[in-house]
């Protein structure tokens, strides 16, 4: 396999971004009003707020991407974590996950959020396996969510 490397977003890959969160979305759980949101509208939704989106790059294939959506001055969301199917098991969500959180601690970012559903056992393990920890559901932005975590920076 080819050296995997992580880069920011740029247009040219917002056809992948779709393409990854929706085979993972489909698969997992639905595709909800806020997905469509986000996905059809990065640039805006993510970016234009102080926000990042990431990509795993293997040679010239996008096979992965993870997204910090900015929520205020101290707390960004982790959001769209996903990794095309034949790439998974490779430790590839643990490179987009140290991206977001370095980008995070040299911002001064307090805190990251997420939401995600029990049925997503791999991603819990991983967020886990970074220090996320569960916390009450309040505010439940997405219809298929279930389970809310953080990390503290």
């Amino acid at each position: 396999m080819n050296r995997v490397e992580i880069i920011q977003y740029q247009d040219e890959y917002c056809d992948d971004l779709k393409r990854l969160s929706y085979e993972w979305l489909e698969k997992y759980v639905l595709v909800e009003p806020e997905d469509e949101r986000i996905l059809n509208n990065p640039k805006e939704v993510i970016l234009d707020n102080g926000g990042h989106i990431f990509f795993a790059k293997c040679g010239e294939e996008i096979i992965g991407t993870i997204s910090l959506i900015r929520v205020d001055k101290k707390t960004c969301e982790l959001a769209k974590l996903a990794v095309t199917e034949k790439f998974q098991g490779l430790k590839i969500g643990n490179k987009l996950m140290e991206k977001c959180i370095q980008v995070a601690n040299k911002e001064k970012t307090k805190e990251i959020v997420l939401y995600t559903n029990h049925k997503l056992v791999s991603a819990i393990r991983l967020y886990e396996k970074f220090g996320f920890r569960h916390i009450p559901l309040i505010n439940n932005k997405y219809l298929e969510s279930d389970l809310k975590m953080v990390l503290e920076l």
